[in-house]
């Protein structure tokens, strides 16, 4: 039998590897492989759909503003509105406010803003929250339009999407690698890119590569009612400064969630009656509203490598082994630029400016024992 022959595999088909696929595919023979019946099943269809500069570690900062462009002016095989602007204010109690100020000493270009202006804008936050950061740089993304169109772009540059194709091995036959999958699909490609998600050290462990510690963490989220006096859909994503909850409009709806992360083994995650009941009661430690009830309720898997930063970049001890993993719930926000930077890499170009003083810090070596 004949093997289909790549130049590179990509292995998963959430947002990290459908991104990286189309964009390898502008150059590249491109086979992007899907363990589900359908793209984004897992985190990426469950994402809260948020554009935030001013939200995670440095790294993630840096990749989220410089995927702004992107979205503010896509590529042709695009919907040209991926990006709805919505700024973001981040809210402090009594008790938060040496949090609040450390924010503010590590991002200058936040607006102060009062608890009168706060509560001018949302009129549900209660007299507890007595000042916040807010950023203007933020906004709603389409994340199904988002997907379709990395997928677009995938066929459009001659690329190949393979959905139901769970990998069973990972085999190096001399300078290339062999991928053996679930209903007898084979291919070969000199080069592998990992960006399995929360399955990505399972994928690790079929090339025979001890784990590098990713760890998926469950985040949950549902959708409460909102009365119609309030012109919700106006107002600013809601952030606790601690990061340990955030709401916006969502449609007719309030999204809320409890930020969890909650470790998990790589599963279909589903939503726990406790971290819908700390979402409300987060919810409420800042808000004035009654939740009646719950219109809707669901979580995914977020996925963290040991230190929090992304993993980005060839594997030290495998030849054509790239890892492409650990983007958290940053991955719809950062994909243009993160994949533009695992291009860099597969094609040992050079990477210039800002990131080229992260790399170390992403890259799979540092996690290597």
């Amino acid at each position: 039998m004949t093997v289909p022959e790549f130049d590179v595999i990509v292995i998963g088909g959430g947002i990290a590897g459908v991104s990286a696929g189309a964009s390898l595919a502008a150059a590249q023979k491109v086979l992007v492989i899907e363990a589900e019946t359908q793209p984004g099943y897992h985190a990426s269809g469950r994402s809260a759909a948020y554009f935030a500069p001013a939200y995670g570690n440095a790294a993630v900062r840096l990749m989220t503003l410089d995927s702004q462009d992107f979205y503010q002016a896509p590529p042709g095989e695009f919907a040209k509105d991926l990006l709805k602007p919505r700024g973001a204010v981040f809210l402090a109690r009594q008790n938060e406010l040496d949090l609040l100020e450390d924010m503010a000493a590590e991002q200058p270009e936040l607006e102060r803003v009062s608890a009168e202006a706060i509560r001018a804008q949302v009129p549900i936050i209660h007299s507890d929250v007595v000042g916040g950061l807010f950023d203007p740089i933020g906004g709603d993304l389409d994340v199904h339009a988002i997907l379709q169109g990395y997928l677009k772009q995938l066929r459009v540059r001659g690329g190949t999407f393979q959905t139901d194709a769970r990998v069973l091995g990972l085999d190096r036959v001399g300078e290339h690698w062999q991928v053996r999958c679930r209903d007898g699909l084979v291919a070969s490609a000199k080069i592998i890119v990992n960006a399995a998600g929360a399955w990505a050290d399972e994928v690790g462990l079929l090339a025979g590569l001890p784990p590098l510690g990713l760890q998926p963490k469950r985040r949950t989220a549902c959708l409460i009612e909102v009365p119609k006096v309030f012109n919700h859909a106006d107002w600013p994503m809601c952030v606790g400064i601690r990061e340990d909850f955030y709401f916006k409009a969502e449609g007719a709806h309030l999204l809320v969630s409890p930020a969890d992360e909650t470790p998990s083994a790589p599963c279909d995650a589903q939503p726990e009656d406790f971290d819908i009941a700390l979402a409300i009661d987060r919810f409420h430690s800042v808000c004035d509203l009654p939740v009646d009830r719950i219109q809707s309720r669901w979580a995914g898997l977020r996925t963290f490598a040991p230190d929090g930063n992304f993993v980005v970049g060839a594997d030290p001890r495998l030849a054509g082994y790239y890892w492409f993993a650990g983007q958290g719930g940053y991955g719809f926000q950062s994909a243009p630029a993160m994949a533009d930077l695992i291009c860099r890499l597969v094609r040992k170009e050079a990477v210039l400016g800002p990131q080229a003083a992260i790399l170390a810090q992403l890259a799979p070596a540092r996690l290597v024992c």
